[in-house]
């Protein structure tokens, strides 16, 4: 079949659009609402409050809103759980304007759990010293921020929402991003569209999807990390993959994930002995931070002796109304969490790593912003704190509102007319054979566990996947993995998320963040490669 040539360069809107935003999750819709009543365009892969990580959070955010707590105690957690590699100012930074952004959020609707008196519920979870976290219904918190604040950007007019457009790349030249282009269609169409901006802030999400088994949602498949890196980008820390020690092991994709509150709140880690392994491991047991109960899950079911989440004391007959979702989870696979364990499994869950960002979510490009997972600001280090991740978003995302207003004057609000035009150049990724070997590849060789000798196993494989399939899409998810892989072969050390079996402890030397540019990525994988 002929191919039109012409037709295959992206139609363009006429105009420039003022501010786009590309992610409908927690960071992007809660930028778009503080950048209003400027202009504002999100372009989402799914419907908003669908296919983002922030509506499935089940813990909630955490704050210091507590009397007995404080910034600094919150300060200190964070710091601790990022072992070493903590930028102090800027989470401090980020600490202290979390119990204004609850208060953001209070007012754009979302119903945080209250006592009787009115005062915000807090909870505890891991390697938290004090109860701060906020919560909705035990543990949907995720979905009814979301659910807030999708009902909130729909009634605000200046807020332009395009659902089912896949960003694919960023328009930039040199060092300036102009735009961006997308396929509508839910990245299905024949046609691809260019969206020039003034601003682009991106808000993609992470990516749990390079992996057979996580609790993220499809479309974490680290394209807006890969498109950011290809455009020349920094990036941050792509070594440090979090795992939640405890998402439910029924053979989902995404797995179910058994909150870290169950373990605030009392529940206990068993093998199938029944013996209560965290007990041997850490002094804070179910409670040490995620990096070592995941491990020491991954060890048990590794071991053949498999790992439960018990439940049945702690919680009890109240399991249905204090934790309903992770109770529906267990139910419909077969398993009363009120008289039986939960069989648990690591799932990759959250990315330190990402587009390095300041403290105003600017990145190394001009005219491109960044919040939310996609990043990496530098606040949660080599382990992210439970729930400091809703926290972080709302904050930066916040931030960059305030920078592009005041970096950029206000613009006019463009017509949009009908695009046209299509090619032959959609090849879909999400179900191919390539990345399902991506992902195989990626959890036998970046996963809980890393040597030298995996890496450049995988090293050579991912560079021999991104020769044979140079569909732009498949590249953005490539350009991530790789920058995973080669972040990890070069920290010879253990720290945090990041276990090496063949350098098991942490290295004085090495104790600062890592940056990379996928240029720099790729010479290192053409001498391994070959």
């Amino acid at each position: 079949m002929a191919i039109n040539l012409e037709a295959m360069r992206p139609q363009s809107w006429q105009g420039i659009d003022d501010i786009v935003i590309v992610g409908g999750g927690l960071a992007g819709l809660f930028c778009a609402l503080k950048l209003a009543p400027r202009p504002v365009t999100v372009l989402a892969a799914a419907p908003i409050g669908q296919g983002a990580s922030s509506a499935w959070a089940q813990g909630g955010i955490a704050a210091a809103m507590s009397p007995g707590d404080s910034f600094d105690k919150h300060l200190a957690d964070t710091v601790a759980a990022g072992a070493g590699l903590v930028e102090e100012k800027v989470a401090r930074l980020m600490i202290s304007e979390g119990p204004d952004r609850i208060h953001d959020l209070l007012a754009y609707g979302v119903p945080f759990d209250r006592d009787l008196e009115g005062h915000l519920l807090l909870s505890r979870e891991a390697a938290h010293s004090e109860r701060r976290i906020v919560r909705v219904a035990g543990d949907k918190a995720g979905g009814a921020i979301m659910e807030a604040l999708v009902a909130a950007v729909r009634r605000t007019p200046s807020i332009r929402v395009m659902e089912g457009y896949v960003v694919e790349e960023l328009i930039a030249e040199g060092r300036f991003v102009s735009g961006v282009v997308a396929r509508p269609d839910a990245g299905q169409s024949k046609t691809r569209v260019a969206f020039p901006a003034r601003a682009v802030v991106l808000c993609s999400g992470g990516i749990g999807h390079l992996y057979q088994v996580t609790t993220n949602p499809a479309e974490a498949r680290g394209t807006g990390l890969g498109m950011a890196a290809r455009a020349g980008a920094v990036i941050a820390d792509p070594e440090f993959v979090q795992y939640h020690p405890t998402a439910i092991d029924v053979g989902q994709d995404p797995a179910p994930l058994a909150t870290e509150a169950l373990r605030g709140d009392g529940a206990t880690l068993v093998n199938r002995a029944g013996h209560r392994f965290m007990l041997d491991l850490h002094p804070d047991a179910e409670l040490a931070p995620r990096d070592i109960v995941a491990r020491g899950v991954f060890a048990e079911v590794a071991a053949g002796r498999g790992a439960f989440l018990d439940c049945t004391k702690a919680i009890g007959r109240d399991f249905a109304t204090h934790f309903p979702t992770v109770y529906a989870s267990c139910m419909a696979a077969g398993i009363d969490p009120v008289t039986q364990g939960i069989p648990v499994v690591p799932a990759v869950h959250y990315h330190m790593g990402g587009v390095a960002v300041d403290a105003d979510g600017r990145t190394s490009l001009d005219g491109l912003w960044a919040a939310g997972e996609v990043t990496s600001s530098g606040v949660h280090g080599a382990n992210r704190l439970a729930s400091n991740s809703l926290l972080e978003a709302v904050v930066f995302a916040g931030r960059i509102a305030d920078s592009i207003k005041g970096m950029l004057p206000e613009s006019a609000l463009y017509e949009w007319p009908t695009s046209a035009g299509e090619n032959d150049d959609l090849v879909t990724v999400e179900d191919s054979a390539e990345l399902k070997r991506l992902r195989q590849l990626m959890s036998a060789h970046a996963g809980v566990i890393r040597d030298e000798e995996g890496l450049k196993v995988l090293i050579r494989e991912l560079a021999a996947l991104d020769r044979a399939r140079s569909r732009v899409r498949f590249s953005n998810i490539c350009a991530a993995a790789k920058l995973i892989a080669v972040g990890a072969l070069l920290r010879t050390e253990s720290r945090g998320a990041h276990m090496r079996s063949d350098h098991p402890f942490p290295v004085e030397s090495q104790r600062h963040r890592t940056y990379l540019t996928l240029k720099t990525a790729d010479r290192i994988i053409a001498d391994i490669a070959g």
